[in-house]
């Protein structure tokens, strides 16, 4: 295996472990806090609702939104890393 090969296989698993760990904390939130643990956050009001029904119906949205901007964030140091930067 050449070094190019070598360095973009490094590449790609990093890649993906930063996808496994920002789906499973997009899951977390929609899945776990909108259905799982509701019941529990629904004790917490936000504005004046539940706070287990917020994260259901807008909050786990706003994590999404977030884990796109983190994701580019670290894809941009991802690249900077491994010299595949546009710079």
């Amino acid at each position: 295996m050449s070094e190019k090969q070598k360095k973009a296989s490094a590449y790609w698993k990093e890649n993906l472990r930063y996808l496994v760990i920002l789906l499973i904390i997009w899951f977390l939130v929609s899945y776990g806090a909108g259905i799982l643990f509701k019941d529990a956050l629904n004790n917490i009001r936000l504005g004046g609702f539940k706070l287990g029904f917020w994260f259901a119906q807008q909050g786990s949205i706003y994590v999404f939104v977030i884990l796109i901007f983190v994701y580019v964030r670290l894809m941009n140091k991802l690249d900077k890393k491994y010299g595949y930067n546009e710079d």
